[in-house]
């Protein structure tokens, strides 16, 4: 069985509730083999947050429970930004960049879905109704596109899944965790993601993606 991943979590150092350590004990907990540390960040505070996320992911790493890699959520950063921005992350060592889609329940500034796809991004979060250009150019570029557990954001994962679907783009499952309850394990992800409409095997072939995308990231 593919191990379960998380490559969307938010500690502390954004908007989450936990700090970093018990964030990846609660993922251990619920079953996860190993999570992303993505906290949101624009020009403000990337330089911040980010070395001390590396820091403590290698601290979380080296004990063997659970692998946690070192990232950022660019959120609500202006298009045109956002180039330069999954630049700089990446200088400053981020494992896995994630970019905040244009969800149904935010006012994300449009041209946030393109700019980030045009940027190679990891991980297009929860990217709303985006269309068939956008998905196109996705498969083009190696994006993973999110279907994710979160309430509000998961109002459009059925479209998410049918237009990967149509146009073979990668699909990731992710919690977009926030707080102790986010983490919600193998059974209940499986059961999003066929409510999704996604089949068995294009589940398996989702987690697969995120197995992927770790072996890619620890390069």
């Amino acid at each position: 069985m593919i191990q379960l991943i998380d490559l969307h979590t938010h500690s502390i150092f954004s908007d989450g509730d936990l700090i970093p350590t018990e964030l990846a004990q609660r993922a251990y907990a619920s079953g996860y083999k190993t999570l992303a540390i993505t906290d949101h960040a624009d020009y403000s505070n990337f330089d911040f947050i980010l070395p001390r996320i590396i820091k403590v992911c290698l601290k979380i790493s080296e004990k063997g429970k659970i692998m946690a890699l070192p990232g950022v959520e660019l959120t609500h950063v202006d298009p045109s930004d956002i180039s330069s921005l999954v630049s700089d992350v990446r200088k400053l060592g981020a494992k896995i960049i994630v970019v905040h889609g244009e969800t149904l329940v935010e006012p994300v500034p449009l041209g946030t879905n393109l700019a980030a796809i045009n940027a190679a991004v990891d991980i297009l979060a929860h990217p709303g109704l985006i269309n068939e250009e956008e998905v196109k150019l996705a498969v083009q570029k190696g994006v993973c596109l999110e279907i994710t557990t979160r309430r509000g954001h998961a109002f459009s994962n059925g479209h998410v899944a049918q237009m990967a679907r149509k146009f073979k783009a990668q699909l990731i499952l992710n919690n977009d965790a926030h707080a102790p309850c986010d983490f919600v394990g193998r059974k209940m992800a499986t059961s999003i993601a066929h409510g999704a409409g996604l089949s068995d095997e294009e589940i398996a072939a989702m987690f697969e993606n995120s197995h992927k995308l770790v072996q890619r990231a620890c390069v």
